[in-house]
């Protein structure tokens, strides 16, 4: 059963049916940009809905009565549509598919009803006036998890956990290995994709068969990333995380040295502020450290030492003095 859950507004007035679930109804401030979210998993799944949604609550905080939003969890491409004209059927003034897989859906809707702002991503594309992208330019978190394995691996094997090579997955890819190289150009990077985004099963075997060939640190993108963080549980391999929300849990703790996370409330706040001044779309937004896209944290329960610190910062610092300093990560091979 799906659900579409009103969260974070006034009131709470009244519990209404529709096909195929139940919806909580509230009243929200006059005037509030109304925002309905879409994703692919669930809200808490430790990596890329996850980070979207807290991106949400985040901007709700600063907002407060500019901006209310809803979700809808566990739409399948097939499906995306028939959320999407829900939201729109429902008076939300931007819908937020969050993920490229739904691009062709936001497409066509947005087509239909030109007085509604959509958004999706990652894509680098600019879409029609009534349609917003947005592209983490990941290549900079994926070069801060390479150093950190770089330095860190003892084999001088690291591993990659990739889903597919498109959108900001494929930038994170290639930045680690630009990282990994920067500091350890000796080690050996071994990269397998599980061709999803959203198989934690099989990104958990793919970690435990480059954890037996020798991979000592690893990492992975996207959210079935967190399956393959399980799987180094009883072993004595390390992990860099894509999602700040991975060290959270018990794996993390013990096993992420480290994590970055995409900040989507400075995207969510752009978009509520492009509604409020009367533009709906035909624009990328762009997420970097140099616009406070990017954020990225230690693990306080596990030791990283200072040289390893040091590295990270002096990166660190470039990023965020300027955006495009890994202009040239597309022409890495995995």
């Amino acid at each position: 059963m799906k659900k579409i859950i009103l969260t974070l507004t006034v009131l709470l007035l009244a519990f209404t049916l529709f096909a195929g679930g139940s919806k909580e109804a509230a009243d929200g401030a006059a005037g509030a940009v109304k925002i309905g979210l879409i994703v692919e998993n669930t809200i808490d799944d430790k990596g890329w809905c996850q980070s979207m949604y807290d991106g949400l609550v985040q901007a709700k905080e600063e907002l407060g009565d500019r901006m209310e939003f809803s979700y809808t969890e566990k739409v399948s491409t097939v499906d995306a549509g028939t959320y999407i004209r829900q939201f729109v059927a429902e008076g939300y003034d931007l819908i937020i598919a969050h993920g490229a897989q739904y691009k062709n859906a936001i497409l066509e809707v947005a087509e239909e009803y030109p007085d509604v702002a959509f958004a999706f991503g990652t894509s680098s594309e600019i879409g029609p006036d009534n349609v917003f992208t947005y592209m983490p330019e990941s290549e900079e978190t994926g070069y801060l998890s390479g150093i950190i394995a770089g330095m860190m691996t003892k084999s001088g094997k690291v591993g990659m956990v990739g889903p597919v090579d498109s959108g900001d997955a494929a930038r994170y890819m290639r930045g680690y290995i630009m990282g990994v190289e920067s500091v350890n150009p000796n080690a050996q990077v071994s990269t397998t994709l599980s061709g999803s985004f959203s198989d934690y099963v099989k990104a958990g075997e793919i970690a435990t068969t480059l954890i037996a060939n020798g991979c000592d640190v690893l990492t992975g993108a996207s959210q079935q990333a967190i399956g393959a963080l399980n799987a180094t549980a009883s072993t004595d391999a390390l992990w860099v995380g894509q999602d700040l929300a991975q060290l959270d849990t018990a794996e993390g703790q013990a096993k992420c040295l480290a994590a970055s996370a995409y900040n989507y409330k400075a995207v969510v706040i752009g978009l509520v502020e492009s509604l409020e001044n009367g533009v709906k779309g035909g624009q990328c937004i762009p997420m970097n450290f140099n616009n406070g896209g990017f954020i990225f944290g230690y693990n306080d329960a596990l030791d990283v030492p200072a040289e390893v610190k040091a590295k990270v910062e002096q990166a660190l610092d470039e990023f965020t003095a300027s955006s495009g300093v890994l202009a040239d990560y597309a022409s890495v091979e995995l």
